[in-house]
């Protein structure tokens, strides 16, 4: 069995630095986007389509898998699963549904917008380390890891971050009749303190794929982060209920 484990934006594997070190998974991979923390390869297009193909091929490397995602990581799992991966036993996620509803966050839209998004790039790669860590830590990027965060967001990530939103805008009408596809065993885990939040779409999401919702009472956005012992206690208790 191999625990894989996929990122969000804009973020590098080294999210999950915290978390892994409290669970019983040797082997594990934490992957990398392309383009975060890793090149672009040439002639790849950052868009989410083409993210969710490259998922599939990385999860398709392995014999029998336990992914767990977060953010992208696991809007683009969500899309794999749809297909249902006869090698995925199990998934983990902290996403809500999608659907014709689905609304992305003031964030997201400001980098979706033409000409909006490059400024904030440009800035944001011009900055110096400290002043982008501080800028994460005040949209609840948790101190363990917002340098290590704004130390990876580079000029390579700048570029990809834009496609791959802009590519987005109706991942909902998209994206979302394939959920009622998912057919391995899963688990939601909901950060009560997630700005991003939704608790309607977690209890949905849920009900669709007939999965459990964990709730993370003191976490916010990044859980792997503000409760990583408690997390991987949850994660570990649904392993072995498989």
């Amino acid at each position: 069995m191999t625990v894989l484990f996929v990122h969000g934006v804009p973020e590098t594997a080294l999210v999950w630095r915290e978390l892994t070190p409290h669970l019983d998974c040797p082997g594990a991979v934490t992957l990398r986007l392309p383009g975060f923390g890793s090149p672009l390869p040439e002639g790849f297009e950052p868009t989410m389509h083409r993210y969710a193909e490259w998922l599939a091929a990385e999860i398709a490397a392995h014999d029998e898998v336990d992914l767990v995602s977060h953010d992208w990581g696991a809007l683009l799992s969500l899309r794999v699963l749809a297909d249902q991966p006869a090698n995925v036993r199990s998934w983990v996620t902290d996403v809500g549904d999608l659907g014709a509803d689905f609304r992305w966050h003031d964030v997201a839209l400001m980098w979706i917008r033409e000409g909006e998004g490059e400024e904030f790039m440009a800035g944001m790669v011009a900055a110096s380390v400290d002043d982008r860590a501080a800028l994460l830590a005040s949209i609840g990027v948790p101190e363990a890891g917002a340098r290590v965060m704004a130390a990876g967001f580079d000029e390579t990530m700048a570029a990809a971050i834009l496609p791959l939103y802009r590519s987005s805008v109706d991942i909902g009408n998209e994206w979302g009749p394939g959920i009622d596809s998912i057919r391995a065993q899963g688990l939601v885990i909901e950060s009560m303190k997630d700005p991003y939040r939704s608790a309607e779409r977690a209890r949905r999401l849920a009900e669709r794929t007939g999965s459990e919702i964990a709730p993370l009472p003191d976490a916010g956005h990044w859980w792997m982060l503000d409760s990583p012992a408690r997390a991987a206690a949850i994660i570990a208790a649904f392993w072995a209920g498989l």
